[in-house]
């Protein structure tokens, strides 16, 4: 009985935050975050730069300091 309770004030609680979150996107996949996911070579693209920044930073750092006079 409480255990049956206590889960429909959980579903309910969660629910409700859901709904009162402010983004009305439908439900559709992607719809919350920042960059279009549609097109999948832009999104290949974006990631490839994006992450070889990062991991091209500290070579290109070095390579600074190496050619500094």
């Amino acid at each position: 009985m409480l255990r049956t309770r206590l889960s429909q004030i959980t579903r309910n609680f969660v629910t409700s935050a859901v709904r009162q979150g402010g983004h009305d996107h439908g439900g559709i996949p992607g719809g919350n975050i920042p960059f279009d996911i549609t097109n999948r070579y832009k999104l290949t693209a974006l990631f490839i730069v994006f992450f070889g920044s990062g991991l091209g930073a500290p070579f290109m750092v070095l390579r600074h300091q190496l050619l500094k006079k």
